[in-house]
């Protein structure tokens, strides 16, 4: 008798694990910092700002959210300094179990623009569907589901345009998943991009991955590389270093202060430029983020 299977993970998250080791903790673009409160009566609150170090533009958002657990509601409203309303209504579990749905809208009321979508997600052992309906922009439909069985991973995804009547786009993905390594191959853009990567956790304190992508509409040939790691220094704090494969190194750390207080700094060397200034700026970026929750 075969196991019972686990819940794969979503489409947009084939990957996911050697993503975040690539892509998350680096803070090298600018300044931001992140309050988060809880209060006992189930709302979150939680007001973020960033200063990008390119164009110095201040930004920031103030969030807040009600989860009522018990009925699988959670509503989110969020106003952001570019004058942006952002509202959630999510349902979880209440229909059919495995069964979500949540609308997102944002409405820009100085400019009049609006949008919203319409999210389904049905989980269920070995099967993870979605379903997303842009109400305004086409109106465009897009599913993705992802089959998993003995950790191995079959995905697709594909965008119709109702107005136009026409498939607009589509991609698909394999991939082997267990608790020490993943790996996925994503074939994307109409099958025109093709990324592959790779994540292993080489023992409890290292992690180590890779991804690489072909463009096949790319006007330079060749393979976009990129390879990192990470490691534990102890319970409370780990660094993290990746280089890709135009000489870019990009290193960062994060420590936890305290529970509840967590700040993460970041630098980007271009190794083939040290001593250069670029016409757009500085050829190397640094940054740092801080993070209070209560």
């Amino acid at each position: 008798m075969s196991l019972p299977q686990p819940v794969p993970p979503s489409w947009k998250d084939l990957g996911k694990s050697s993503n975040d080791l690539l892509g998350k903790d680096y803070q090298i673009n600018g300044t931001s910092l992140e309050v988060k409160t809880s209060t006992p009566s189930n709302v979150t609150f939680k007001v973020a700002g960033s200063r990008d170090t390119k164009s110095a533009i201040i930004s920031g958002d103030i969030e807040a959210k009600y989860n009522d657990k018990p009925h699988g509601l959670a509503l989110t409203q969020a106003w952001t300094t570019a004058n942006a309303l952002r509202t959630t209504v999510e349902l979880e579990n209440q229909i059919a179990k495995g069964l979500k749905l949540d609308l997102n809208t944002i409405l820009f009321p100085d400019k009049g623009s609006k949008a919203a979508l319409l999210n389904v997600t049905y989980k269920q052992p070995g099967l993870h569907s979605r379903a997303v309906l842009d109400v305004f922009k086409g109106p465009t439909f897009t599913a993705d589901t992802v089959l998993g069985r003995d950790g191995f991973l079959v995905g697709a995804e594909a965008s119709y345009n109702v107005t136009e009547g026409k498939v607009t786009r589509y991609a698909g993905a394999v991939g082997f998943s267990a608790p020490e390594y993943a790996v996925t191959l994503h074939g994307l853009s109409n099958l025109t991009t093709f990324a592959a990567s790779y994540y292993h956790r080489v023992n409890p304190d290292v992690e180590a991955g890779a991804k690489a992508i072909y463009d096949t509409k790319a006007t330079t040939s060749g393979v976009s590389l990129e390879v990192g790691t990470k490691a534990y220094l102890d319970s409370a704090a780990f660094v993290k270093a990746k280089i890709n494969n135009s000489g870019v190194l990009a290193l960062g750390y994060t420590q936890t202060l305290r529970p509840g207080v967590k700040a993460s700094f970041g630098l980007a060397l271009d190794t083939q430029r040290l001593n250069e200034v670029s016409p757009s700026g500085p050829a190397h970026k640094v940054g740092a983020s801080f993070v209070f929750e209560a």
